[in-house]
């Protein structure tokens, strides 16, 4: 059976070394598909987040494009971040309270929220201040803010531990943000009251952003500061649910998962609701395009294998504890790189949008599969200085590129609901190892993602396709509307990197 084992692997191993043109054969491979073996009935829901920056100011005109697509987009559970390079835009009391006077001041903080809040009102959008004031943290001398809104500052996040080690401070500043948005405005430190008019639902929070990198706090800090925020919080809006985490490289510390969902580390009535954590791929140094192309979806498999052992621990300790996969996408190196003066555009190159797209679709499916609740590609809207290769949209018109295209793709034809079908041996054609397939019934109708991983088009013969139709987002329709077309055969072809969604004629699955 070894020998067997071996020869297997090596003809897989013979078969992934060969170009693309050899692998093709006469024949394109066939997906034959078993529609009465049902893996799972799906309840994973394909998202967005939102992260502030200047674009999303009032007076520019990627705002009014970004928010109109989002709008139309409609999902469920888009996540919106007040993040700590743009500290006007993201911390409504930038100096500490004095006896005589206090610094709350929303007038840039509200503009990009009240946005946010209005287009996705109703649809279970949740926020994350992620960004604690710097003056709640010791530090050797006042951290500065720059005068300039617009001018990012890299260097905001200071400090290790908090100046009030009890997290009261802590807890109070968020219980006032909530209040803020849910009751119409607050009390502050000195008793002077703020009002806002503003109440909205606040359905989810997600307490603080990428927690062992971000002031570096350790498990047991960040459990006692989740504790803190989250009771302030419920103080004034207790029907929130609470999401914890955010891990930037969640394969890299399990401890904090081991630590966060042992309810015996938190105060009693403490809800763990969620748990949330990121993927993104990134090149090696030197790589293009044509490297990038497997970097990126070898990655996204070793996350999803780490998911794996996530869940595994999820599952332990507290099985009931919901799952996030909240930012996905890809990063280009030069991204990584940023300064507060990275103002320049970036060269991305052909294709990147729509490579980018594919790694989120695949990510997705995989992830339905493991019945992961929600996952949200990052992110609307970047730009030089905010991780432009991530953003959904053209950072100077607003327009969609590829990767939004792809997430309206996922949205409109996949989500809760759907009757995955097990389609046996894995989601990658052994016959072609361009092609990712998944197939699904969705309200009674049979549909198959196809996802090309490679540049290169790619064919497979899906029998009972022909007299059904495709949707397409490839390089060809770019950021342009999805392109639709009936299909004459079974043999279907896809460009270099589409992703699309095969409808099959109607028929008992």
């Amino acid at each position: 059976m070894l020998s067997s084992i071996k020869h297997i692997a090596a003809i897989l191993l013979l078969a992934s070394c060969l170009p693309a043109s050899a692998q093709q054969t006469t024949s394109p491979p066939r997906l034959s598909v078993d529609w009465s073996k049902t893996l799972r009935t799906s309840v994973s829901t394909p998202t967005l987040q939102v992260v502030v920056n200047p674009k999303l100011r009032p007076d520019e005109i990627v705002r009014k494009m970004a928010y109109a697509s989002l709008r139309d987009l409609d999902p469920e559970y888009a996540r919106y971040v007040p993040w700590f390079p743009y500290p006007r835009m993201a911390v409504a009391e930038l100096q500490p309270p004095t006896a005589d006077k206090t610094s709350w001041d929303f007038g840039l903080v509200d503009p990009p929220a009240v946005d946010f809040f209005e287009a996705t009102k109703g649809r279970n959008g949740y926020i994350n201040f992620s960004t604690i004031p710097a003056w709640m943290f010791k530090t050797p001398k006042p951290v500065p803010v720059p005068s300039d809104p617009n001018m990012a500052d890299w260097d905001y996040n200071q400090g290790t531990e908090l100046v009030d080690p009890s997290g009261a401070q802590l807890g109070g500043y968020y219980r006032r943000i909530a209040s803020w948005y849910t009751q119409g405005g607050f009390t502050d430190e000195r008793g002077v009251v703020h009002k806002s008019g503003h109440h909205y639902e606040l359905p989810l929070y997600e307490v603080l952003n990428e927690v062992e990198a971000e002031h570096s706090m350790t498990p047991a800090q960040y459990a006692q500061r989740y504790d803190a925020i989250v009771g302030g919080i419920r103080a004034v809006s207790p029907k929130t649910q609470f999401m914890g985490l955010a891990l930037a490289d969640p394969r890299g510390h399990p401890e904090f998962f081991e630590y966060f969902l042992n309810r015996a580390n938190h105060k009693s009535g403490i809800p763990l609701d969620w748990i949330s954590y990121h993927f993104y791929a990134v090149p090696e140094k030197g790589e293009t395009i044509n490297e990038w192309q497997y970097t990126f979806f070898s990655q996204a498999a070793g996350f999803v294998d780490g998911v794996k052992y996530i869940e595994a621990i999820r599952k332990r300790l507290s099985p009931r504890t919901r799952t996030m996969i909240n930012e996905t996408g890809a990063i280009m190196q030069s991204d990584m790189m940023q300064t507060n003066s990275s103002t320049a555009d970036p060269v991305i190159p052909g294709g990147y949008w729509n490579l980018a797209g594919a790694v989120y679709a695949y990510v997705y499916e995989e992830l339905a599969k493991l019945g992961i609740d929600v996952v949200g590609e990052s992110q609307l809207v970047g730009y030089p200085t905010q991780f432009p290769s991530v953003t959904m949209v053209d950072w100077h018109t607003g327009k969609p590129n590829a990767r939004f295209q792809v997430l309206k793709l996922l949205k409109d034809n996949m989500g809760p609901g759907d009757r995955i079908i097990d389609i046996g041996q894995g989601t990658v054609s052994f016959a072609n190892p361009s092609i990712v397939e998944a197939a699904y019934v969705r309200k009674g109708a049979r549909k198959v993602l196809l996802i090309n991983r490679r540049a290169t088009a790619a064919s497979v013969d899906l029998p009972g396709a022909a007299g059904g139709a495709i949707q397409i987002v490839d390089q060809a329709s770019a950021g342009g509307p999805i392109r639709r077309e009936k299909l004459g055969s079974s043999l279907i072809t896809l460009g270099g990197f589409a992703v699309a969604i095969v409808d099959l004629p109607e028929g008992k699955p």
